[in-house]
């Protein structure tokens, strides 16, 4: 019998790496992003999604949508999530490259499983003010 998974986590950084004993590091984790121009075209978004506490297969969709929350900045592949038990967790990574932003304001982060919103947060993304006389 299939048990709908918990999104334990869902965190936005600039690069993952996996240690020899398969931990992942996260580095440059962030909730806002800054540029001194715009359209802000960033290299690198690494997002990383837990899930646990599920049985069975589902389905997970992510997207970045600009300010209006329905023009999309980016959109992930469908990813399988597969628990054999509620003992288990699947964590996923994505990565975007070159997303471009097109103004400042809120961005907003959205999970879902199987077609079903099971997160949404938001990704400050602001205008870097040039101090005077710099």
């Amino acid at each position: 019998m299939d048990m709908t998974p918990d999104l334990q986590s869902c965190l936005l950084c600039d690069d993952v790496r996996r240690e020899q004993n398969g931990k992942l590091m996260l580095i440059g984790c962030f909730d806002a992003l800054w540029g001194k121009s715009f359209p802000l075209k960033h290299p690198r978004v690494c997002m990383v999604t837990r899930w646990c506490s599920g049985v069975g297969e589902f389905i997970q969709q992510s997207r970045i949508l600009q300010p209006d929350r329905q023009t999309p900045v980016a959109a992930g592949p469908e990813i399988p999530v597969k628990l054999a038990d509620e003992l288990h967790c699947a964590t996923n990574v994505e990565l975007f490259v070159n997303l471009q932003f097109p103004e400042p304001g809120p961005y907003w982060v959205e999970i879902k499983l199987n077609d079903a919103l099971r997160l949404s947060f938001p990704l400050r993304v602001g205008r870097m003010e040039t101090p005077p006389n710099a």
